[in-house]
């Protein structure tokens, strides 16, 4: 997955290679500037006695390579943003004496976990080359760092989650590993929920940190709505898996995580420029919208009628669906953004142009 870190990262440092001849070629700012001069060059003030012309791409093709990734990496982000919440979640259920909170919190952050692992397992095609990406620690790769939270988190929300399904069913173990199962099981859920708001949040720098343009524009705030993603799905699925009586408290994060995730998407496309027309486009457009309206709709419910049981599963429900929705939509958006080379020219330009301005503002 950290392959696609490197590609297109020449476009910023100022050389493309041409993909039909294999010929490093000039930079589009350097084309442009070569043409103006052929053209007559610049006129008294400066400025450029021809405009610049259109630009969209060497030979029309992608500047950026598009991932590689397929379904298997949404699914892994949305199902570890899942499982982290839930981890919260029985944690705060735990200690305020909510057991029927606490197991159904429990058990579904042990089965989206296990889901999300077997997702990125899938993705690498054996489980060996997640076993060598421990080898060694590099904090500056969000790869390294997630695999090391990952490998912290789910052995702890292994233990704690075990003990749920060992409490329903006391047969698979005898009894003095399921006291000492019982025993580990607070620590382990605490653990769990200690490390969770990484998990939560470290796919989206994981996305962030590749050359990608919708989603390395989107680099401030997609942590922020992954994080509230994270609890909006969480919460709803633990509306539809725990007795209203005890859910109180996902009720309250569902409306917190919904509200948060929504205002951090709204700041986000704002502040993404251009890129940001391909969460407006085409499939990743409908995803978005899809999870923006079930978000809301989710939340309201939860606020309104989560004191009923049948709204109260159809609120999660929408929450869960919504969460999903949002990961499945940033992720084509950035695939889709890569396919299209506008999205990686013009913001290249208009770096390029600041920073000429500013450096004519500082001559000046």
């Amino acid at each position: 997955m950290t392959e696609a870190n490197d590609r297109g990262n020449a476009v910023d440092r100022g050389g493309v290679t041409d993909q039909r001849s294999g010929e490093h070629a000039q930079p589009p700012t350097q084309l442009g500037s070569r043409r103006r001069r052929r053209r007559g060059g610049r006129g008294g003030d400066g400025a450029p006695v021809v405009p610049d012309a259109e630009f969209t791409s060497y030979y029309g093709r992608p500047v950026v390579k598009a991932s590689p990734w397929e379904g298997d990496i949404p699914a892994y982000l949305f199902l570890g943003g899942l499982a982290a919440g839930s981890s919260l979640l029985a944690a705060g259920a735990d200690v305020t004496d909510r057991p029927a909170l606490r197991r159904a919190a429990r058990l579904t952050a042990l089965g989206a976990i296990s889901g999300s692992f077997a997702a990125l397992v899938h993705d690498l095609g054996r489980p060996s080359r997640f076993v060598n990406m421990l080898r060694v620690a590099k904090p500056t790769s969000p790869m390294s760092v997630g695999t090391w939270l990952l490998t912290a988190y789910g052995p702890a929300a292994g233990v704690a989650g075990a003990q749920e399904v060992v409490a329903l069913v006391p047969k698979l173990l005898p009894r003095p590993l399921r006291v000492l199962l019982q025993a580990l099981a607070r620590p382990a859920g605490l653990g769990a929920a200690a490390v969770a708001p990484t998990i939560a949040a470290y796919t989206a720098v994981l996305l962030t940190d590749t050359a990608t343009p919708a989603w390395n524009s989107a680099r401030r705030e997609l942590p922020f709505v992954f994080v509230g993603s994270a609890a909006a799905a969480s919460s709803g699925m633990a509306m539809i898996t725990a007795p209203v009586a005890q859910a109180g408290p996902a009720r309250r994060l569902a409306v917190a995580g919904a509200a948060f995730e929504l205002a951090a998407s709204h700041r986000m496309e704002s502040s993404m420029g251009l890129p940001a027309e391909a969460m407006h486009q085409g499939t990743p457009g409908r995803l978005i919208q899809a999870s923006r309206v079930l978000t809301a709709v989710g939340a309201l419910g939860a606020a309104l009628f989560g004191r009923w049981r049948p709204a109260a599963v159809v609120s999660g429900a929408a929450l869960v669906a919504g969460s999903a929705a949002t990961r499945f939509g940033v992720f084509e958006a950035g695939q889709a953004s890569a396919r299209d080379p506008r999205y990686t020219v013009v913001p290249q330009r208009e770096r390029v142009d600041a920073r000429r301005a500013e450096a004519q503002d500082l001559q000046a």
